[in-house]
């Protein structure tokens, strides 16, 4: 018999009131990201309010700026997330559909187009205010990393964007007809756990790293050095999860089992690491860029 591990009985929801007839829920994939916006914000107050840890010791805003940078980041957040998953993984559908781009209360959000969406309204605050860009990367840089580990923890709770059939031990039971629809497996299905290696990877391991580096060894002094090592960290996790990562259902067919978008002898590339490794070939070329401009 094969070793697996039942899924959790957690409910998506975490309470839900009812106020003048209507029901009005809380979701732990809300709270994930209300939980990892706060936190992100603190840390970068935390950064800000120690000058010693940036370049002539002058910190790139004030708490004042990084409290207003909060809400451009939010609606950058939403809106590329948003408008890179109907871009990137149903554009077909979506142009269908137009009227559903922006219902993000029916899921389907892009960590790629959030990270674009995010850049952009950086770039444009960053313009408006004359801050250092790549400082505020840094600061960013800084930030992210806990929302997306809260974020994936959310995606396991929600028995979501889970992996491809495995028969190792810590393999979990999935619920759903999808999930449980294994080619080859009579009885229950075991999964990887993709969300938790990702929850693991992008955000603890590369959170504690960049922490690490910022205040315990001057990683903020290099202008942009954070946010480059961020970005590669983030290219190279997210290749490496995919190789256990279910394929998104549009990429999957009868001929293509495994939701491979290029084909390579008998292996291939997902759309996931297709996005990603411009991010990893990115990140390197910053680092060592920024590098060599302060040796």
């Amino acid at each position: 018999m094969q070793a697996l591990i039942p899924f959790p009985d957690i409910s998506p929801e975490i309470f839900t009131i009812v106020l003048f007839g209507a029901e009005f829920s809380l979701r732990w994939y809300a709270l994930a990201y209300i939980a990892g916006i706060l936190i992100g914000w603190r840390l970068i107050l935390m950064a800000v309010r120690r000058p010693r840890l940036w370049p002539r010791d002058t910190p790139p805003m004030t708490p004042e700026q990084v409290e207003e940078l909060l809400s451009w980041i939010i609606v950058g957040v939403i809106l590329g997330g948003r408008l890179g998953y109907v871009l990137f993984y149903q554009p077909g559908y979506y142009l269908r559909h137009p009227q559903e781009i922006l219902m993000v209360w029916q899921g389907g959000m892009s960590f790629h187009g959030g990270f674009l969406g995010v850049v952009v309204a950086a770039l444009i605050y960053a313009a408006r205010y004359k801050i250092p860009r790549l400082s505020l990367g840094d600061s960013l840089a800084l930030a992210v990393p806990t929302g997306l580990m809260l974020g994936r923890i959310a995606n396991f709770i929600n028995a979501e964007l889970w992996g491809r059939p495995t028969d190792l031990p810590w393999g979990v039971a999935f619920p759903g007809a999808s999930a449980q629809t294994c080619e080859g497996i009579t009885g229950l299905c075991a999964r990887h756990p993709s969300q938790l290696y990702e929850a693991a990877l992008e955000g603890l391991v590369l959170g504690l790293l960049l922490l690490v580096l910022a205040f315990r060894r001057n990683g903020l002094k290099i202008p942009g050095q954070i946010m480059g090592l961020f970005i590669a960290g983030y290219g190279l996790a997210r290749f490496i999860v995919e190789f256990f990562r279910q394929a998104d259902d549009q990429f999957i067919s009868v001929d293509n089992p495994m939701g491979y978008i290029l084909h390579l002898g008998p292996g291939g590339v997902t759309m996931g690491q297709m996005l990603s490794l411009p991010m990893l070939i990115l990140g390197i070329a910053i680092v060592v860029a920024v590098r060599k401009r302060a040796a």
